[in-house]
């Protein structure tokens, strides 16, 4: 018979959790922008509402990991959570009482955004914790973690449709985020009920004494110190941020461009819904050949069709053949980004998993910066082909360094998993 203790120590919960977070965060990227537009009758404003909420959220990620292994991990996921909610729910308060304008917007989005990076940070410390929790079978992390991308490649596609639904029935109305903000609020109930030993903090090893400023820099370097040493860890994180980056610039620049150019605008979000359901596909595979095929096969095999997907991309030859080649991308992204995730898990000591974990997703959030600009500078000014030519360039160079670096030569090699951080019954 299923124990409360056993079904609370499930990482089912956490899922629960986890997909409320992603639906919410999709429903509001669809409503938001149009809201935007709505009520301030500028176009400029929804970019700068982006802008600001991506580099508040991007700040809050350099100390947010500190917060996260100095408090209970679940306690930071519930109360990221709620703040998370009050501040969408705000907005269609603030609307009724006063009138939304563009400093409400600002307002309330920082509040969010800065609420987001660490409830995100602290949720994805919980779910290695809950594997070592229960079934102690080998491959057991490799297969949550594909569970966690099939997980989020779904909601990319659902959310924003869930999101464009709610405004064709009910139009651009601030309402409509008061399902954001319910499920936000789900998701923290969610995280509540999951096994609190899985948000426990290891306890610290005994050093010299120092002030409360002086230990928490101290902290915060020895995180950015670890990520740039260990050699896994830092070339994990750097692959990643050049994925994240260049899938950015082809989804906010180069496809919107073509596609508008070509007079066929419709297949802007069908491109991107290739791309989403090519990750599903590619989860999946990667879910369901665990152990049977390897890890290092697995990122062969991504790194190359990330490549030849990008040189099609950025050939642009035709619309069609743009379209198969996002949908290329999303399958082997999707077991490259599995396989990344589980090795930055694995050589990562539970003590400061957040820290480095926030960090890591500090880069996350800023690469697209670094690329989204130049890119739609280069494609203003010297064409479209260009900006695609420099896009595959890109892709293909860091396939190319990827596959001849020795730290991802041998990927079954792990640490052996730490003991559970003890807790509360």
């Amino acid at each position: 018979m299923t124990t409360p203790r056993t079904v609370r120590s499930s990482p089912a919960l956490w899922f629960v959790s986890y997909g409320f977070t992603l639906l919410g965060a999709g429903i509001g990227a669809a409503v938001l922008p149009l809201l935007v537009l709505e009520r301030t009758g500028d176009v400029l404003a929804a970019g700068v509402l982006a802008s600001v909420t991506t580099a508040a959220s991007a700040a809050t990620g350099l100390v947010s990991g500190l917060l996260v292994d100095r408090i209970d991990r679940r306690t930071v996921a519930v109360v990221s959570g709620l703040i998370g909610a009050s501040a969408t729910a705000a907005l269609p308060v603030v609307d009724v009482l006063w009138g939304l304008d563009m400093t409400w917007f600002l307002i309330l989005g920082v509040l969010g955004a800065v609420a987001r990076l660490p409830g995100m940070t602290a949720q994805e410390t919980l779910l290695p914790v809950l594997a070592r929790l229960g079934d102690p079978r080998p491959g057991r992390l490799d297969r949550l973690i594909a569970a966690r991308e099939n997980v989020g490649n779904v909601l990319l596609l659902a959310g924003p449709g869930v999101g464009g639904l709610l405004v064709a029935l009910l139009g651009p109305s601030s309402a409509v985020l008061l399902v954001t903000a319910a499920t936000s609020l789900l998701a923290a109930l969610t995280t509540l009920a999951v096994d609190p030993r899985a948000g426990a903090i290891p306890v610290p090893e005994p050093g010299p004494a120092r002030g409360a400023v002086r230990r928490a820099v101290g902290d915060l370097v020895a995180s950015w110190r670890f990520l740039a040493r260990t050699r896994i860890v830092l070339g994990a994180t750097l692959v990643s941020a050049v994925l994240v980056a260049v899938i950015a610039s082809l989804q906010t620049t180069v496809m919107p461009a073509y596609f508008v150019a070509a007079d066929l605008p419709a297949l802007t979000g069908l491109t991107l819904s290739a791309l989403a359901a090519g990750s599903v596909v590619g989860s999946a595979l990667y879910a369901a050949l665990i152990g049977r095929v390897s890890r290092r096969t697995w990122f062969v095999l991504g790194m190359v069709g990330f490549g030849i997907g990008f040189a099609l991309v950025g050939s642009l030859a035709a619309p069609w053949v743009v379209l198969a080649a996002a949908a290329l991308v999303g399958l082997t992204n999707a077991p490259v980004s599995a396989v990344l995730g589980i090795l930055i898990i694995e050589a990562t000591p539970d003590a400061m998993r957040g820290r480095v974990l926030g960090a890591q997703n500090t880069l996350l959030l800023a690469a697209p910066a670094l690329t989204s600009v130049p890119i739609a500078a280069v494609a203003s000014g010297a064409g479209l082909g260009t900006a695609g030519v420099l896009l595959a360039g890109a892709a293909a160079f860091t396939a190319v360094l990827a596959l001849l670096a020795p730290v991802f030569r041998n990927l079954e090699s792990v640490p052996a998993e730490e003991p559970v951080p003890a807790g509360a019954p």
